[in-house]
């Protein structure tokens, strides 16, 4: 029996899943306006964990959303699951944030291209494009956004907290919006386990999000 927790921390979605064999188990997140994976992360976890009669030592893996996405967030996530891993000697499995996102919004739209999009500040996103297979059709990039910017993906569904950066941007153009799907740890559950079958796991000592752009800070 494979059992992994799932941690995801990249944007202001605080989120923990557990998994047995490539299912869904159960979900404990909270999508708030503040960053709050300080004061809830190790909870839910913990909650999870207990709610399930799972403990610590019967995990045989752990994923984390390895970004883009808040460097706070990020690095808060990457600490707790590294300790955890550490101290229970099992292995870290990085998912990317992007495909996460695209996996817990392909159920609604199996037809449909989606444009990823997580805000980055200002105009810009982090993004990534999948057709209706799942590929990626445009890769993951920082970019700042025009009004013509990926016109020639049309028509797409945008899903991510960018999105709402680009609707009066983007007004006419055959694209829909939905802001109502969040990103999940559920989100990282099936190419967790394929990881975790194929052994492609991280270092843990080395392992660091992938931040995409330095962070900065303003006065």
């Amino acid at each position: 029996m494979t059992t992994i927790l799932h941690i995801e921390t990249a944007t202001k979605t605080c989120s923990v899943a557990l998994s047995i064999d490539s299912k869904l188990v159960d979900t404990i997140e909270t999508h708030s306006e503040q960053y709050i994976h300080g004061e809830k992360l190790t909870l839910f976890i913990q909650n999870i964990l207990d709610k399930n009669s799972i403990s610590f030592d019967q995990l045989s893996a752990l994923s984390i959303s390895s970004g883009p996405g808040s460097y706070t967030g990020l690095r808060i996530g990457a600490a707790t699951a590294k300790g955890i891993c550490f101290a229970k000697n099992i292995p870290l499995i990085a998912i990317d944030t992007i495909d996460a996102f695209e996996s817990c919004a392909r159920s609604s739209y199996p037809n449909n291209t989606l444009c990823v999009m997580l805000d980055a500040r200002r105009m810009e996103v982090y993004s990534t494009i999948f057709n209706a297979q799942g590929t990626a059709i445009k890769s993951l990039s920082a970019d700042v956004l025009d009004e013509n910017s990926y016109r020639e993906f049309e028509p797409f569904v945008c899903i991510g907290d960018g999105g709402s950066k680009c609707k009066d941007l983007w007004v006419g153009r055959n694209i829909i919006f939905n802001e109502a799907i969040q990103l999940s740890a559920a989100g990282q559950v099936e190419p967790a386990f394929e990881k975790f079958m194929n052994k492609e796991f991280v270092d843990i000592a080395y392992f660091e999000p992938n931040y995409l752009k330095e962070f900065y800070t303003g006065k």
